[in-house]
């Protein structure tokens, strides 16, 4: 019996091994692609949480900040106003919400209070708890204008 010259073209045996590698090959690439996807958005919500959190502390320090200069500008023995209080904590989780403005300056205030109350806002402004409108609102106020 003469042995049947294929033109090097592999049989129906060899195509379907063939078949085999390439579709097992292609089935283990798409899944280390998609575990890489996963812990890539993984890791884009860990960050993005973190972010917030990061944020939300901000605007609390802040807004304990300005409660404590609050009380501070306070004579002795008079109370807080709650209701200079109470719009920035109502808005604590909402960025650059509720971030009471600072009080306007008293007549006579010294020019370095100044200074340092505008280097504040600007501070404020940077770390993102101002957005760019209360931000020229508050330091209109402390200029007077």
């Amino acid at each position: 019996m003469p042995i049947l010259n294929r033109g090097g073209r592999p049989g129906l045996l060899g195509m379907a091994a063939r078949t085999a590698v390439v579709a097992g090959t292609a089935t283990a690439v798409s899944g280390r692609v998609e575990q890489r996807q996963q812990a890539r958005a993984m890791d884009r919500q860990m960050q993005a949480a973190e972010h917030q959190m990061i944020q939300q502390q901000q605007q609390q320090a802040a807004i304990a900040q300005a409660v404590a200069e609050q009380a501070a500008a306070a004579p002795m023995g008079a109370p807080v106003a709650p209701n200079a209080i109470a719009p920035a904590v109502a808005g604590a989780g909402v960025p650059g919400a509720g971030v009471p403005a600072p009080p306007a300056p008293a007549p006579g205030v010294p020019g370095d209070d100044l200074i340092a109350r505008l280097q504040q806002l600007g501070q404020l402004h940077q770390q993102g708890i101002l957005t760019d409108q209360e931000f020229a609102a508050a330091k209109q106020q402390i200029l007077g204008g």
